[in-house]
């Protein structure tokens, strides 16, 4: 397959380009920075630095969509939830438009998204038929679907990625948690009783190339384990694999200080199931989250 990749170069985007690159596919990378993505993919990717030059996506059989400005990096100014919400709305509709103006469009459009869709669920059990609680993350990510749902037609299937948090050694969340837990000083954040949906890296990537090559697979789909935990529960697996203590818990007050509004990002949480993927014959390598961070941080 001919794929065109937006945020390949972002922690996502790196290892599932060099995933399909493994299976053999044709990658176009689209990036602001061809030399940066050139750096990290080498020859065997071709690159484009905007889509102005593209009249239709006639080319490609797939097109995949993990382009957005950080979530979690800044605070939540009304400037920066612009930033945040531009990002993602204007290439996914830009790639929408091309979708629907080529005579012979890409198959399958796989599009980001993430579980904050849902807003915070509290402990409430989360699939993809549940209705989301209106804060900032929903209206993001609604717009950020329906954007792409644009591009569906008769030739075109459109799935989402309502993705929770994906672990790697490298890169993501756990690169900013673990020069905290890697000193000791790591713990509950909050009640440490809010759900956190994660996803191994492997899972992520092997779960969207199980919908680039399945047929029939469309709308959202909850990208996650199948056994989300509590807070709580992944600082103390998180500090046994990297055998670190964990005692200092961090008051909400002081998180909600330090972050503002894009404190419900780890204050909230949803206890999101993979059921639509499940359902479509999915089958997870690492659906506990010991054995993930295991495989992430294996003991001498």
């Amino acid at each position: 397959m001919h794929i065109l990749i937006t945020g390949a170069t972002g922690l996502i985007g790196s290892h599932l380009t060099r995933n399909l690159l493994s299976h053999f596919h044709q990658i176009t990378v689209l990036s602001r920075s061809p030399e940066r993505a050139k750096a990290l993919f080498g020859d065997s990717v071709k690159y484009i630095g905007n889509l102005d030059s593209l009249s239709s996506l006639n080319d490609f059989d797939a097109v995949i969509n993990l382009a957005g400005e950080p979530i979690a990096d800044k605070r939540w100014t009304e400037v920066q939830k612009k930033r945040l919400c531009n990002s993602r709305w204007q290439i996914t509709a830009q790639l929408s438009n091309l979708i629907l103006r080529s005579k012979q469009p890409p198959e399958v459009f796989i599009s980001g998204s993430a579980v904050g869709y849902y807003g915070d669920q509290g402990q409430s059990i989360v699939t993809e038929e549940e209705a989301p609680h209106p804060e900032f993350t929903h209206t993001l990510c609604q717009r950020w679907e329906n954007e792409a749902l644009k591009a569906k037609s008769a030739h075109t299937r459109v799935c989402l990625l309502r993705t929770g948090i994906v672990l790697a050694a490298e890169g993501g969340a756990l690169a900013k948690m673990l020069p905290i837990f890697k000193t000791g000083l790591g713990g509950p954040l909050g009640s440490g009783q809010q759900y956190m949906p994660w996803i191994h890296i492997h899972d992520m990537v092997e779960g969207i190339r199980f919908l680039l090559t399945t047929p029939g697979l469309s709308g959202p789909f909850n990208m996650v384990s199948p056994y989300p935990v509590h807070n709580e529960l992944f600082t103390d697996l998180l500090a046994s694999a990297l055998d670190r203590p964990h005692f200092f818990r961090t008051p909400a007050w002081v998180i909600k200080l330090l972050m503002g509004e894009s404190s419900v990002l780890v204050l909230g949480g949803q206890h999101a199931l993979p059921k639509r993927l499940e359902d479509a014959g999915y089958m997870f390598k690492f659906s506990m989250l010991e054995k993930a961070l295991e495989n992430l941080f294996p003991k001498a």
